[in-house]
């Protein structure tokens, strides 16, 4: 049996359909592509059914941020989202699908990335560690959600990455050749 994803998100979400729409829609194209990268690699041993629900998932934490232009009227800055979709989804009972909230943010953030920009978000490592992880954070670099449903190419995923230095590259060049 699997997990409700529909229903988790309407219990945070109904009051709010601009923004259930933006996560959803989000949400949707980044689960179509991770399992499509799934259905290409034959050879891994993954759990389809979690990676769609994680991956509906991901992004659950937006509801707590400002960020007018896809309708986030929260109070924390957006680069918070993944730790406090991750806290919500840990009290819904879903300590997996909590990390993958956790870790999906940029090619993943380092601690060292945390104390030297000073990031408002807990001290700790928020790098994708599972490969359910590591796809899912793969799949999401490829929709935005200010620009929803269209697909970002990858030449501008590679440019938005370099702007977090190389490390960040580093991480990505290992996601896409684990992806591809």
């Amino acid at each position: 049996m699997g997990v409700d994803y529909n229903a988790i998100i309407d219990k945070y979400y109904a009051a709010s359909p601009e923004l259930k729409n933006v996560l959803v829609t989000h949400s949707r194209q980044v689960a179509d592509r991770a399992l499509s990268i799934i259905d290409h690699h034959p050879e891994w041993t993954v759990d389809r059914q979690f990676v769609e629900e994680a991956a509906m998932l991901h992004d659950i934490g937006i509801i707590f941020c400002k960020a007018p232009k896809i309708f986030c009227v929260g109070e924390h800055a957006y680069i918070e989202h993944g730790y406090l979709g991750a806290e919500l989804l840990r009290q819904e009972g879903l300590p997996k699908h909590a990390l993958v909230a956790e870790r999906h943010t940029g090619t993943g953030i380092t601690i060292e990335q945390v104390e030297r920009e000073e990031l408002p978000i807990p001290v700790r490592d928020y790098c994708p560690q599972s490969l359910e992880e590591k796809i899912i954070c793969y799949a999401d670099k490829f929709y935005s959600k200010s620009h929803i449903g269209e697909e970002v190419d990858l030449d501008k995923v590679k440019a938005n990455i370099w702007k977090y230095g190389h490390d960040a590259i580093v991480r990505w060049n290992e996601l896409v050749a684990l992806c591809e």
